[in-house]
């Protein structure tokens, strides 16, 4: 929620981290975002479950890899 809640505003994702305790938004505005970005008109909850479990996984590597840490890269792969 909290990747695609910055998305939708235009927020630079390269400098962003998943903060796990920080609570954001209200579980209408959660469904809302989901609903919007996981790609079906009218998903089941399985589907939304899928959906944000493999965005889930895709954010989590992401933000292990060195590939995307600024801090390392630089301006080299920047949005990648």
């Amino acid at each position: 929620f909290q990747y695609l809640k910055r998305f939708d505003r235009g927020c630079d994702l390269d400098v962003f981290w998943y903060q796990a305790h920080s609570v954001e938004g209200s579980p209408a505005e959660c469904l809302q975002l989901l609903l919007l970005h996981c790609g079906i008109v009218d998903p089941s909850w399985a589907e939304l479950r899928n959906f944000t479990w493999f965005l889930n996984i895709q954010l989590r590597d992401c933000e292990a890899s060195v590939f995307c840490n600024p801090a390392f890269v630089q301006d080299t792969l920047k949005g990648f």
